[in-house]
């Protein structure tokens, strides 16, 4: 039996990883620094990468970052998910015209691979995934 946890990454996590001034960096961190000495699986969304992505090109005004951290997700150690048509079909789930702004479809796809992939946990400071019925990867026990 595998007691390792699997955890789906959202964008929001991945931006905080790579920019210092992010106000859950030193957070965000730590929680990637625990789910490495537990070997955790850790999956990212290839979604989640490219809205991570723009961000920090667009906002963050950092194509530099944006390029390096694009790079990472290359590596084959690296496991990342694709997102298709029976994904995209999932996400609907979890989005409705009455969803906030500031949980859009990208969010629902994260949850949907989580779904998918049986994560125990989404690494997020959204609290959108736990009204969704998801744990948060600050919430596992690392």
């Amino acid at each position: 039996m595998n007691n390792l946890p699997k955890v789906v990454v959202d964008a929001d996590a991945i931006i905080a990883q790579a920019d210092p001034n992010d106000k859950h960096h030193k957070t965000a961190t730590a929680i990637s620094e625990s789910l490495a000495k537990r070997n955790a699986q850790v999956v990212y969304p290839v979604t989640a990468i490219t809205e991570s992505n723009a961000y920090m090109q667009r906002v963050l005004n950092s194509t530099a970052s944006a390029y390096a951290t694009a790079v990472v997700f290359t590596d084959p150690n690296v496991q990342v998910a694709e997102v298709n048509q029976n994904t995209l079909r999932n996400a609907l789930k979890y989005f409705s015209p009455t969803t906030g702004k500031k949980n859009t479809l990208f969010d629902c796809i994260v949850a949907a691979v989580a779904e998918e992939h049986g994560a125990d946990a989404i690494f997020s400071f959204d609290k959108f995934y736990e009204r969704k019925g998801f744990k948060l990867a600050a919430e596992l026990k690392l």
